[in-house]
């Protein structure tokens, strides 16, 4: 059986990503860079930004993928 549960992540602008949104993730040391637009992100204000620092839950739920 799928599992149809959303969940959510925080950004450091205090912004909430449904990761069902989430088109790529890119590891820039102890911060995660997130696109979420359908067409993709190129450049610094197409992504968000997800700090080990600033929010460790949203950072190491998306981080487990690296490891």
């Amino acid at each position: 059986m799928e599992n149809n549960r959303v969940t959510y992540v925080k950004t450091d602008d205090d912004k909430i990503i449904n990761e069902r949104c989430i088109k790529w993730v890119k590891k820039m040391n102890d911060c995660l860079e997130v696109c979420t637009k359908s067409n993709g992100c190129g450049g610094f204000r197409d992504v968000h930004t997800i700090c080990k620092s600033n929010n460790p839950s949203s950072y190491n739920k998306l981080n487990n993928f690296f490891q």
